[in-house]
C-alpha cells in the first residue's frame, strides 16, 4: 500500500529501489514558480547510509513490509553479535557493521527489538535509555558536584560518554541511547 509524500514524517519506513529506508529530516517546499516538492533526507535501515532525495508533491512511495521481533541479546563471537529470539529459541546473529552505534550499548542478556526484511535481520532497536556501570573513569573529586564540569567515563560495553566529575567508577548510570549522553546516576 503506497505512501503519499504529503503523509511524510519523521520516523516514516518507506521503500525504494526494493531497499528500506527510515525518514530522518523533511520539509515541504512550495516554490513561486512550478510545482510543490518534498526534500528529504532518508537513512538506510539496512547499510546505514544517509541519502538525499527530492519527490514531487502528491508522489506516492512504497511501504517496505517489515517484520518486528523482540530479542534478547546473547553475546558476542568474533565480529558478530548473537540474538535468541525469546519465544521460539532461535538463534540469530548479525554483524558489527549491520549495528553501527547501537552495538556501544549492547549488554548481555538484554532485551531489544530486532527488524527484518524479506526474511533477513536488517537493523536493531536498542531501548531509549539504558543503564550502564562506568568501567574506567579518572577518580571523583568530593565537593565537585556543583561546578558543571565533565570529564570522559569508559562505560561496561566499551562505550565512552561524558559524565560530571563526581561520578566514579563502579557507578551505574542511566544513558540515552539516541545521543550517547549522561541522563542520571542511577541509585543502587
Amino acid at each position: 500500500m503506497p505512501v503519499s509524500t504529503t503523509e511524510f514524517r519523521n520516523g516514516l519506513k518507506i521503500e525504494l529501489e526494493g531497499e528500506p529506508y527510515v525518514i530522518v529530516e523533511f520539509q515541504h517546499v512550495k516554490p513561486g514558480k512550478g510545482g510543490a516538492f518534498v526534500r528529504t533526507k532518508m537513512k538506510s535501515l539496512k547499510s546505514g547510509n544517509v541519502i538525499d532525495r527530492t519527490f514531487r508533491s502528491g508522489e506516492k512511495v512504497g511501504v517496505p513490509e517489515l517484520e518486528e521481533k523482540t530479542m534478547q541479546y546473547l553475546y558476542a563471537a568474533d565480529k558478530d553479535r548473537v540474538f535468541m529470539d525469546t519465544s521460539s529459541y532461535e538463534q540469530t546473529s548479525m554483524s558489527e557493521k549491520q549495528l553501527g552505534d547501537s552495538i556501544s550499548y549492547l549488554k548481555e542478556n538484554m532485551e531489544i527489538k530486532i527488524l527484518y526484511h524479506k526474511g533477513a535481520a536488517i537493523n536493531i532497536e536498542v531501548p531509549m535509555f539504558v543503564e550502564l556501570k562506568i568501567a574506567r573513569t579518572d577518580p571523583g573529586v568530593r565537593g565537585d558536584t556543583a561546578s558543571g564540569g565533565s570529564k570522559p567515563a569508559t562505560l561496561e560495553t566499551g562505550a565512552v560518554v561524558k559524565v560530571p566529575l563526581y561520578m566514579n567508577e563502579g557507578d551505574v548510570i542511566k544513558v540515552d541511547t539516541r545521543t550517547g549522553t549522561f541522563i542520571e546516576r542511577v541509585k543502587q
